[in-house]
């Protein structure tokens, strides 16, 4: 083609230096225009009907492959192609432009691959399996060994070389490669530690207090981890931190099918008192710890009168108290909730008295482990406790407030 472009250059008058120049110029305009127009044309005859093929038998891969560009980087190889097939018009760089072309032809080719696993992550992030198996992180390693081989194969094309070659002198920067890959190197033990003992998977509600972390993982990589946090803000952890450090997984509680309520109330320690007559009449009429009381005053009647027990002294023998008939109730209260999940331990205990009153913990578990409904029942809980806790007479310790002081100044000062 060159020698032809030659001649009719040479015959309109041109010098034969002149005439070869333009004659190579000429030539190489048109092979770059061919392989522009041959990408363009492979694209409207055979990726458009191709798409639509696909769309049709694989609907859900359509979107993953319009959006990963799959055949739009495919059809990038044509131009490498025809470049590498017209070298040898021009001999004496024909092994130039064919080593040229073959570099861009695998590195194009590494492209449609990286495209390729793309849309192969997105249709299996969609599926439950991802949940547990980050799918992602596996993409990423195939992609750095496919990269780290492209790399390898391009060097060695250029340099007219083979690629063994190349591979014996990467022992030499094996120690560089380890600083430069260093976090990449962690996140990837890091990643299969996690996979393998299935610590996190996206969807998990996770706590990382390290990172100030707390909500759901949103995306897992060969590097990090990202959990969006209940403020809607997004947190990046490194793989490897779940690994050397604590994290807490809320999944076991998820799975459990029960959320834990763990809460205390404080008594006054002062309100606390035996049940004489008059309040054991009142609390008679509650109807859930009627039960109660009844089985409570016969052990109780029983017990003295065995033991001869003088009953005209309170402390002598058994009796009964505000706190215990109280504490009582608040297990009936919660053996008959519909929130409360009956399959798990439930307790009301006293914890150790402080110097703000004696607490009283409940400690049990919803039926709904759904954020705003677990806070939902607990709160319903407490407030029905705070609400009952003078027909026991208990009382509450609370701090004094403005209104108590405003109180203790407004009241008349004894004479």
């Amino acid at each position: 083609m060159v020698l032809f472009f030659t001649k009719w250059f040479i015959s309109m008058g041109m010098s034969d230096l002149l005439g070869n120049v333009f004659a190579n110029i000429l030539t190489w305009i048109i092979i770059i225009a061919l392989a522009l127009l041959s990408r363009y044309l492979f694209q409207w005859i055979l990726i458009r009907p191709l798409e639509q093929i696909i769309s049709r038998a694989f609907p859900k891969w359509t979107k993953s492959l319009k959006k990963r560009g799959v055949l739009r980087r495919l059809a990038l190889l044509i131009p490498g192609i025809i470049v590498y097939a017209f070298a040898p018009v021009f001999p004496d760089i024909q092994g130039i432009i064919q080593r040229l072309s073959s570099a861009f032809v695998i590195l194009v080719g590494a492209i449609a691959l990286d495209a390729i696993l793309d849309t192969i992550t997105d249709s299996f992030q969609e599926k439950d399996i991802a949940r547990d198996r980050p799918i992602k992180s596996y993409a990423t390693v195939v992609k750095l060994i496919m990269y780290v081989v492209v790399a390898i194969l391009v060097i060695a094309n250029l340099a007219d070389t083979s690629p063994w070659g190349i591979l014996s002198g990467i022992g030499a920067m094996t120690a560089v490669l380890l600083v430069i890959f260093h976090d990449t190197l962690l996140g990837l033990v890091a990643s299969v530690q996690i996979t393998k003992n299935e610590l996190v998977a996206v969807g998990d509600w996770i706590e990382v207090p390290k990172y100030q972390a707390d909500g759901d993982v949103i995306d897992i990589t060969l590097t990090t981890v990202r959990i969006q946090n209940w403020d809607r803000t997004i947190t990046t952890v490194p793989s490897y931190a779940l690994i050397s450090s604590s994290f807490k997984n809320w999944k076991g509680m998820f799975d459990s099918g029960g959320r834990r309520i763990k809460r205390s109330i404080f008594l006054d320690m002062t309100s606390i008192r035996f049940v004489d007559d008059e309040l054991y009449s009142r609390l008679s009429k509650i109807q859930l710890i009627q039960p109660y009381l009844l089985m409570k005053k016969k052990e109780i009647a029983d017990y003295n009168r065995e033991h001869e027990v003088d009953e005209t002294v309170d402390i002598n023998g058994r009796r009964m108290t505000n706190l215990g008939t109280f504490r009582a109730y608040v297990t009936a209260y919660l053996k008959q909730h519909p929130g409360i999940h009956k399959g798990l331990i439930m307790m009301v205990r006293q914890l150790q008295p402080t110097e703000t009153g004696i607490p009283l913990e409940i400690y049990a578990f919803t039926r709904d482990t759904a954020w705003v409904n677990y806070e939902g029942i607990q709160s319903d809980i407490f407030d029905h406790m705070l609400a009952v806790l003078a027909h026991f007479d208990l009382r509450v310790v609370q701090m004094p407030t403005g209104n108590d002081l405003k109180s203790l100044r407004d009241s008349p000062l004894p004479r």
